[in-house]
This record gives C-alpha cells, sequence and structure tokens, in this order.
C-alpha cells in the first residue's frame, strides 16, 4: 500500500498557530501600529499627509506638556466626567436588565417592550442632551445638580437599549432541553430563572457593556457640550475650540481617550476573570 505523503508545514505556519504567539500578536502589533503613528505625528509627516499644521494639530511633546502643566484642573474635569460616565453606565445597565428580565418572564409583553426599548437607539445624542438640560431646570437650585442629573438621565438612556436586547437573548436563549429538563423537575418561574436563566446570561451582559462603556463615554462627552454648568472633560474641549485653543483641547481630547481605554480595559479584566470562573 502506498502511503500518502504528508506536506510537512513551514515554520512560518507552525509559529503562527501558536496560540502565544497569537495573544502576543493581539498586543504587539496595536502597540507597533501605534508607535509609528506617533513617530509620524512628532515628526510632521502626518501633518504634510493630511495638510494641516502644527497649531490645528499640535505635536504630541505639545500635548504631553499641557497635560502635565495643567494636571489638578484636568483631574478636576476628569472626574466629573467619570461620575456622570459610571452612574449613567450602572443606572441604564440596571434599568435595561430588569427590563429584560421582566421581558423574558412575560413575554407577549416584552417583546413590544423591547421594541419600544430598541427605538431608544435611534435617538441622537445631540437632541436628546439639550432637551434633558431644560427637562431639569426645576431639579434644584443649584446648576451643578441640575447639570449631573441631565449628563446621568443622558448617558443611562443610551445605556438601557443596548443592556436590555443582550440580556433579553442571554435569558432566553437557553442551551436545548435545559428549560424542558427544569419543567420536568416542576420548578417554579423564579427557580428556572435564579437557577437557569440568570447564570445563562452572565456572557451577554458583558457582550452589552462592550458596547455600552464606549458609548457611556461618549454620550457623557456630548452631554457636557449642553450642560449648564461648565465641568467635564466634554466641555473643556467645547471651551477650548471656541476659544481656539487648539493644543488645550487636543489635551482633553487624549484624556477622554484615555478614560475610554482604561475603562474598557478594566471591563476584559472582569470579564477575564468572570467568565474563567465560570469555565
Amino acid at each position: 500500500m502506498s502511503r500518502k505523503l504528508k506536506r510537512k508545514k513551514s515554520l512560518w505556519y507552525r509559529i503562527h498557530q501558536n496560540e502565544k504567539v497569537q495573544s502576543a500578536e493581539t498586543v504587539l502589533l496595536p502597540l507597533l501600529f501605534g508607535f509609528l503613528f506617533m513617530i509620524m505625528w512628532q515628526t510632521q509627516k502626518l501633518h504634510t499627509l493630511l495638510h494641516t499644521d502644527t497649531f490645528t494639530l499640535p505635536l504630541p511633546s505639545r500635548i504631553l506638556t499641557i497635560i502635565a502643566d495643567n494636571s489638578d484642573k484636568i483631574m478636576l474635569n476628569v472626574n466629573a466626567t467619570v461620575i456622570v460616565t459610571l452612574a449613567g453606565l450602572v443606572a441604564g445597565s440596571l434599568i435595561g436588565y430588569g427590563i429584560a428580565v421582566l421581558a423574558a418572564l412575560f413575554p407577549k409583553w416584552g417583546s413590544c417592550g423591547l421594541k419600544i426599548i430598541a427605538a431608544f437607539n435611534a435617538i441622537p445624542i445631540v437632541a436628546l442632551a439639550p432637551v434633558m438640560t431644560n427637562w431639569t431646570k426645576d431639579v434644584s437650585n443649584h446648576a451643578d445638580i441640575r447639570s449631573m442629573v441631565a449628563k446621568i438621565m443622558v448617558v443611562t438612556i443610551v445605556c438601557i437599549a443596548n443592556m436590555s436586547i443582550n440580556a433579553y437573548r442571554g435569558l432566553t436563549e437557553l442551551k436545548p432541553f435545559s428549560e424542558d429538563l427544569m419543567c420536568s423537575y416542576a420548578a417554579s418561574k423564579r427557580v428556572t430563572l435564579i437557577k437557569l436563566r440568570l447564570p445563562n446570561s452572565v456572557p451577554y451582559i458583558f457582550t452589552a457593556l462592550k458596547v455600552a462603556v464606549p458609548s457611556s463615554v461618549i454620550s457623557a462627552l456630548v452631554s457636557e457640550y449642553f450642560a449648564e454648568y461648565i465641568v467635564g472633560v466634554g466641555r473643556q474641549i467645547r471651551e477650548n475650540i471656541v476659544l481656539a485653543q487648539y493644543s488645550s483641547a487636543w489635551a482633553y481630547i487624549v484624556v477622554a481617550c484615555l478614560i475610554g481605554i482604561i475603562m474598557y480595559a478594566v471591563l476584559m479584566i472582569a470579564q477575564s476573570f468572570m467568565l474563567k470562573k465560570r469555565a
């Protein structure tokens, strides 16, 4: 019998298929791209490519200098933005998850309710923020409290729809025959919810949060543009652009990006910890 000769895989293919190499690539390649991008920016190659100048697009060294020299003021605005982001994210996620639970327990009404909630995604933040600012003008006599409530409401509304839709999938898309098994044990709706539906929805919660975290940061920044009280990273971006202080505006833009990156990194760490324990 003639033996079939197996083609030996190349060294490059075997290296590339290694799990450790693939994990390293997911970190090293973005870092390499970012490093090359920063070199092009600092050496003004990017300015030549985009046909701009260092006044409109300041050099990274200039931006870092502004951040270092104004760290106290920047941190004050960062704290205001982070509080709004986290408060709105938590409130929106809890409300969205509660809606998903009700929809899973009462399917006839739940499907209609989810469609209405999904319509929230079509509301532009630039239209929602001024409405909330006017709506909350009688909440308090203090402008900072009124602005805080309005901004948190904007972030909350943005996060509700995403969480409710994804959580509903996790609560209803169960493993085959698992719900039938609970029925065979004569388990009540409450027991089925606690023992089966809620644990099954955990991965879907993190899927929702992967979208909700960046959205909450963006909605907080945009809502600060229209807020009554002049505080927050988003408001400082607007004020500096109006005054043609582009270097300061870019400093706050970099800080806003860092807020989103750090929050997303914390989420990914929490996801790996939680889902690893489930496995």
